[in-house]
């Protein structure tokens, strides 16, 4: 019987850049979950998340969302959350507060 994941065994995965493609993803096992975002005046606007159906419930949104704002931190944006459950992941923490906005 094969495993599910959870939060914790993905609080280790990479989160990815991809700049080309405007989307930020992270590999859970052979499946990607994602946040798609656009790019006006160095301001990135957080469109959408995805986590793949079957892996969904387990934790792993909010895992991907904090990465997400974490590796964006790192390249000196900030971000405007414009998918609600990106805005509901940022509004739980106030660590986010200098860094997202919510539109």
């Amino acid at each position: 019987m094969k495993q599910k994941n959870t939060a914790t065994e993905t609080s280790g995965s990479e989160i990815i850049h991809d700049k080309e493609n405007k989307r930020f993803s992270m590999k859970i096992n052979d499946q990607t979950a994602k946040v798609d975002y656009s790019l006006r005046n160095e301001k990135m606007y957080l469109v959408y998340s995805e986590v793949p159906y079957n892996l969904r419930g387990q934790g792993i949104g909010k895992v991907l969302v904090e990465k997400t704002f974490e590796k964006l931190t790192e390249e000196g944006y900030t971000a405007v959350a414009v998918c609600s459950y990106i805005k509901a992941v940022a509004k739980r923490s106030s660590k986010w507060n200098t860094i997202i906005e919510y539109n």
